[in-house]
């Protein structure tokens, strides 16, 4: 194995210029650039963004620009390892704080990247995507796929505030994102999808054999019912890990989109745990409860409504207060299953 390469200063300065002036570079200064030996070498640093510092800076944005201004009033986190203005947290999750007041509408449009949100706070608020109507209650999980037209409104009285996590990143190095607008989306006349096709483990609607299954069947997932299945799971799991269960696709039991994976974990109050490493960055969002998570060495204290993160191959401990805590866990696995490079260290 090559232990030192050659540098770009040892080439002659006429060389240099000339293979620059065709447009070419040496490829041997760069190399462990983009092919470190043994391990990545991330940019993306760990980082908490504490909800009640945040909250005041949203709610100013709402007073000093209007929706019809902002389209989507978004505060995004930046990733401190990419400096101010990164509109990502790893190098494929982005994720925002976005508000919407009483009142307000957001405009109907859709893009090329796919999109979750987690209602943080507040009621009344709601999501149409491809005219199915997704009221946003705390903790709920929504999706906006690739592709699928979506609109907001609020008809509560009360801030909403929810977490958007998109694979933006993804698309815009690949020259692909790009979004479309039209008007208002008139919503169907019945509940969304969790509340009646989709209500029961293991239970699907009924179809003609060779009939196609919807591609995105479930667009909300209720936090209520997750919290129970949470608890269900914790009563049987091993006190040595976080319990975890993942949003999955119900008609076929893949992550719920093409690209990004979540999953809900429960920590037992007062147990220190640690997760398994994984080559997948994660963003944590935390639900209910207190507690602390050391990533990669780093300490951080996190409550209802904080959102921390992790970069690829970290180390994670979690630790709740003196209650159990509940968190979703935002990651780009599903992304790295397709290229066939995911992997995982137990702890």
């Amino acid at each position: 194995m090559t232990a030192t390469l050659g540098t770009l200063e040892e080439l002659p300065l006429d060389y240099r210029r000339n293979v620059e002036r065709e447009h070419l570079a040496p490829l041997w200064p760069m190399l462990r650039n983009v092919l470190p030996h043994d391990a990545p070498k991330p940019v993306s640093r760990p980082c908490l963004w504490v909800y009640e510092r945040v909250r005041p800076l949203l709610l100013q944005a709402g007073e000093l620009t209007p929706v019809e201004k902002a389209e989507r009033r978004v505060l995004v986190l930046v990733d401190p390892g990419r400096g101010p203005g990164a509109m990502q947290v790893t190098s494929v999750i982005y994720c925002g704080l976005q508000l919407l007041l009483p009142g307000e509408v957001a405009p109907a449009h859709r893009h090329t990247p796919s999109a979750a949100r987690i209602v943080v706070e507040g009621r009344g608020a709601y999501t149409v995507v491809d005219g199915e109507k997704c009221p946003m209650e705390r903790g709920d999980l929504i999706l906006t796929p690739g592709g699928m037209w979506h609109d907001h409104g609020h008809d509560g009285r009360e801030p909403v505030v929810w977490l958007d996590a998109l694979d933006l990143p993804l698309f815009v190095y690949l020259e692909g994102s790009y979004a479309k607008e039209r008007e208002l989306q008139k919503p169907k006349a019945r509940p969304d999808a969790s509340e009646v096709e989709y209500t029961a483990a293991g239970m699907l609607p009924s179809r003609s054999p060779g009939a196609p299954r919807p591609r995105y069947p479930l667009l909300r997932y209720p936090w209520q019912r997750t919290r129970e299945a949470l608890l269900r799971a914790a009563e049987h799991a091993s006190a040595e890990s976080p319990v975890e269960l993942d949003y999955v696709n119900p008609e076929t039991g893949e992550s719920c989109l093409p690209t990004l994976g979540f999953a809900a974990m429960a920590l037992p109050a007062g147990k220190r745990l640690r997760s398994v490493k994984r080559s997948s960055s994660s963003v944590f969002h935390v639900v209910e409860g207190n507690g602390a998570s050391t990533v990669d060495g780093m300490r951080f204290a996190w409550k209802s409504g904080d959102t921390f993160s992790a970069p690829v191959f970290a180390n994670v401990d979690h630790e709740a207060g003196s209650a159990d805590a509940f968190l979703i866990r935002i990651h780009d696995a599903p992304l790295q299953q397709k290229l066939n490079f995911y992997e995982e260290v137990s702890p």
